[in-house]
């Protein structure tokens, strides 16, 4: 791993991370829908919740592999979203509110996600976070992978130790290939096979970081 001093950075995910919002994600999709006039089945909760932290066109190509009106539709989402999700919102994890203020005054605080162009931006401002991140990037506003999104940040602000905080898979296996730590936030939506910690709530997050300390002396 990249770490070779104690953890200096937190780059957090979002869904299933800092909140859940994935019914609003749902009205989202439905409401899209109504107004393109596609035929289709209710998207569901349970849809998305399979495809929680993919990347937008991938989410659609699962729920309706064969629409034809694909580029107009996916701008019809994000616009959607960005008008919607101010007024919908999410629900955030217990603890999220005050251990994230807190955080901040010991790290620097960085949020990357796959989402829309806009997700990052309107769940800060929605839940008066934004003082506390020192840069947000989303797949939608960089078109750029996790992966390359947490390597960028590395470089912008001359990281030294970095931890990645996630929900799946997809999320520790973007963490590793930067060469950063994971944290899986085990309460979200998703199961890790190779996390350096988890937690099963997040006012576990300050022990978890204490403990990727520990392996970072123990390899020192």
């Amino acid at each position: 791993m990249i770490n070779k001093s104690p953890v200096d950075s937190l780059i957090f995910d979002m869904d299933g991370t800092l909140w859940d919002a994935v019914d609003s994600y749902a009205v989202i999709w439905n409401t899209t829908l109504d107004q393109m006039g596609i035929e289709h089945q209710t998207v569901t909760r349970a849809d998305l919740l399979a495809l929680m932290g993919s990347y937008l066109d991938d989410i659609l190509d699962k729920l309706i592999p064969d629409v034809s009106q694909r580029p107009l539709l996916l701008a019809q989402v994000m616009e959607n979203e960005t008008a919607m999700m101010p007024v919908l919102g999410g629900k955030l994890y217990p603890h999220v509110k005050n251990i994230i203020p807190a955080l901040a005054q010991k790290y620097k605080l960085f949020m990357v996600s796959n989402c829309g162009p806009t997700g990052l931006e309107n769940f800060v401002h929605l839940n008066g976070l934004q003082p506390y991140f020192t840069d947000l990037l989303s797949h939608g506003s960089t078109g750029k992978s996790k992966t390359d999104n947490i390597r960028f940040l590395i470089d912008k602000y001359n990281l030294k130790s970095p931890v990645y905080i996630g929900d799946t898979q997809s999320d520790a296996d973007s963490a590793h290939r930067a060469d950063v730590p994971f944290i899986h936030t085990a309460y979200g939506f998703g199961k890790v096979t190779d996390s350096e910690a988890q937690i099963t709530s997040f006012d576990q997050l300050p022990s978890a970081i204490d403990s990727i300390n520990s392996l970072i002396e123990k390899k020192a």
